[in-house]
């Protein structure tokens, strides 16, 4: 019996669809994530379909001429082995044909067929999980240090301070990203109101039930990036993860002093000119999914 594989745009109802294949690979998306994936790059999103039954889907998110990013890339397990993964990556790859650089997070069994395909590493990704109460204790910001919401804060001076610490400048993304209802932003400035630092925690939907992840997490400073971590902490009980560069020399001790411990490893790789990122104010990625 012949099969007709199609590939088509990812819509608004395929995306409960897709958030369960994440869950169940071990992604762990946020609330609200594939929407705004979606709306970042409304073409860089794609779902595979077998006899118009979506088994498959992929992201090839284009953010400027100079980056874009693959990611939530799978297949359904029952449907693996006959070539619809191939395609997927194809087609992403053929989206992001004339982007100078494309970056991907990729898992340890899949760093070799990457790599044959022109992707060579950079720099692992560490996933952090604590289990806390809700309770942490924040110490008060020694002046001129102060911890605000992100309301309290122009928009601009955090979109130039985390164009700073990125491969390109992702204005939408980020917009979407912070304003996110399911989402807490705390943001530090100094005391001339300059950004210092910026953290996000949001819902997921974890095996053991509902969590938290945190992401970004970026500060210039250890002791600025707890101050952070601390403040999403409060008020957040239960299982909360983070995915940390390790190549950041700051960044386990940050962790493990408030009880986070390392549970898996993903190794980012690029094609083209890797980005040069300052990994030691980066506490914490936004999501594996884009970059």
């Amino acid at each position: 019996m012949t099969h007709s594989f199609t590939i088509r745009p990812l819509t608004a109802a395929d995306i409960s669809v897709v958030t369960a294949w994440a869950r169940a690979e071990g992604f762990v998306p946020g609330s609200g994530d594939l929407a705004i994936y979606r709306h970042t790059d409304a073409q860089g999103l794609w779902v595979g379909c077998l006899d118009g039954e979506p088994i498959g889907c992929i992201a090839g998110v284009r953010y400027d001429p100079s980056y874009g990013f693959i990611g939530l890339f799978l297949v359904r397990p029952d449907r693996r082995g006959r070539g619809f993964g191939l395609q997927l990556w194809r087609h992403a790859l053929e989206h992001l044909s004339d982007v100078r650089c494309i970056g991907i997070e990729a898992a340890p069994d899949r760093i070799e067929d990457y790599a044959g395909w022109g992707f060579h590493p950079a720099a692992p990704t560490r996933r952090w999980r604590q289990r806390g109460d809700g309770r942490t204790t924040i110490a008060p910001s020694p002046p001129p240090w102060r911890l605000e919401p992100l309301e309290a804060v122009p928009e601009a001076v955090v979109q130039a301070y985390d164009a700073r610490h990125e491969a390109t400048p992702r204005p939408l993304f980020l917009g979407d990203w912070l304003h996110h209802p399911a989402g807490t932003v705390r943001v530090l400035l100094d005391g001339d109101s300059r950004c210092r630092g910026f953290g996000r925690i949001r819902p997921c939907l974890l095996p053991v039930g509902w969590g938290w992840r945190v992401g970004p997490l970026i500060a210039d400073t250890p002791p600025l990036a707890d101050a952070l971590l601390a403040a999403l902490l409060a008020a957040h009980p239960g299982e909360v993860l983070i995915d940390a560069p390790a190549a950041n020399p700051h960044a386990a001790a940050v962790l493990a002093e408030r009880g986070f411990t390392a549970v898996g490893e993903t190794l980012r790789m690029y094609r083209g000119p890797a980005p040069r990122l300052p990994l030691d104010e980066i506490y914490g990625l936004a999501c594996l999914e884009l970059g």
